[in-house]
């Protein structure tokens, strides 16, 4: 039996699944739309445990779908915070070099970041830096200025209001645990009922590969969970970081590095390391599965990835376990912190996605099947650029699903 039909029936409620269901009630506001989000409340995974940094779009090639959307989606959600009263801040940032051997990078960023239409970029030296943030330490810096910060959380909360406020539905407590499909129609099945629909957008981020198998669609990719683990400053260190202070990223990863976040509640972030998860939502070290280990264990490409990266995933491990290890990295660049200043933060768990080659997909991925699209790589800067991101996936679906018809 099934509960309700529907034209497109979107899974996921995490930031990007809300905002192609926000892009749909807009722009195609004739379709009956129906969004399945397992947990009770939306944005509860990946959408609410990120840094809140409104990224400005300098770390990305120019000329690259991620560096366009990364720009445009910025300023959008700029505007959509400053619309709807949700709390934000262009507070800017540094990218500290603190090695001669960074300084060719931090120059490339400087060029990517003007290549990309960034505005008030600079490169400055020690004293420059230290009128910026006077507790840091590096021999060059980039100063960002259009860096900023915002609160996902409630921003994934206005998104699901806007999106009900404009005729779609949003189910909650919604977990899908199978796809069938039946002359041109996908029945949903959940724990809650199964939903009839025309078309099917996946967007279940660490579950994302599950449900494109579920559906029979082979993507050649498994999503492989990471582990960002934070520390905070003590109330009394706060003061040492007045906003965002970055490292120079590796260019082999697609993760930035440990670094500082003040929130836009005024805590500041220490962190994050990357470390493999035991489990795709493990927030804690113990969190153990034996299924998600023995899924990513049994893929090909992870022995690759691991053979490549054994070393650097070694030294994540190591500063994992250890808060020495973690307090050096850090004092890299702000030399006055100690490790009496830091206390166990929050924890966030990326999906990245892994070819069965061992290399870690670095960009977007979308996978049209059918009446179906699988969304399965979504990496930073996603929340920043959600909007657009949805307006991007949404476009595929239509010229690729035939979804506006």
């Amino acid at each position: 039996m099934t509960d309700s039909h529907h034209d497109v029936v979107i899974i996921g409620g995490g930031i990007v699944g809300l905002a192609v269901a926000l892009e749909i009630t807009t722009r195609l506001p004739q379709l009956n739309l129906l969004l399945l989000e397992k947990e009770s409340r939306v944005g509860q995974h990946q959408s609410g445990h990120n840094s809140g940094v409104i990224h400005s779009g300098v770390y990305y090639k120019p000329g690259s779908l991620k560096a366009r959307l990364c720009v445009e989606g910025a300023k959008a959600m700029v505007d959509f915070c400053r619309t709807h009263n949700i709390p934000h801040q262009i507070c800017g940032k540094v990218i500290v070099a603190t090695r001669d051997d960074e300084l060719p990078r931090l120059d490339e960023l400087h060029r990517r970041g003007e290549a990309n239409g960034l505005t008030g970029l600079r490169l400055i030296g020690p004293e420059q830096l230290r009128e910026i943030e006077p507790h840091a330490s590096g021999i060059k810096a980039l100063v960002v200025p259009s860096t900023g910060i915002t609160d996902y959380a409630a921003v994934c909360d206005k998104y699901a209001e806007s999106i009900q406020a404009q005729g779609g539905t949003v189910r909650t407590s919604s977990k899908v645990t199978g796809l069938r499909t039946l002359h041109d129609v996908i029945f949903v099945e959940t724990n809650a009922g199964t939903f009839a629909a025309k078309y099917l957008i996946n967007c279940a981020g660490l579950f994302s590969d599950r449900i494109a198998h579920m559906a029979g669609t082979n993507s050649n990719v498994i999503i492989v969970p990471f582990r960002g683990e934070y520390y905070d400053l003590t109330p009394e260190r706060a003061p040492l970081v007045r906003a965002l202070i970055y490292p120079v990223p590796d260019p082999q990863f697609p993760f930035l590095g440990v670094h500082f976040t003040r929130r836009i509640n005024g805590t500041v972030d220490a962190g994050p390391n990357a470390v493999l998860a035991f489990r795709r939502e493990g927030y804690q070290r113990s969190d153990f599965d034996l299924y998600d280990m023995a899924s990513s264990l049994a893929f090909p490409g992870f022995w690759r990835m691991a053979a490549k990266h054994w070393r650097s995933g070694m030294d994540e491990f190591h500063r994992s376990l250890s808060k020495t290890a973690f307090v050096r990295a850090l004092q890299r660049l702000l030399p006055e912190l100690h490790a009496e200043d830091l206390v166990p933060g929050g924890s966030g768990v990326r999906a990245q996605a892994l070819k069965r080659d061992g290399t870690l997909v670095d960009d977007f991925q979308f996978v049209p099947a059918g009446r179906m699209l699988h969304v399965l790589n979504v990496p930073s800067p996603a929340a920043t650029a959600s909007l657009v991101i949805g307006r991007e996936i949404v476009r595929t679906a239509v010229n690729d699903l035939g979804l506006a018809s």
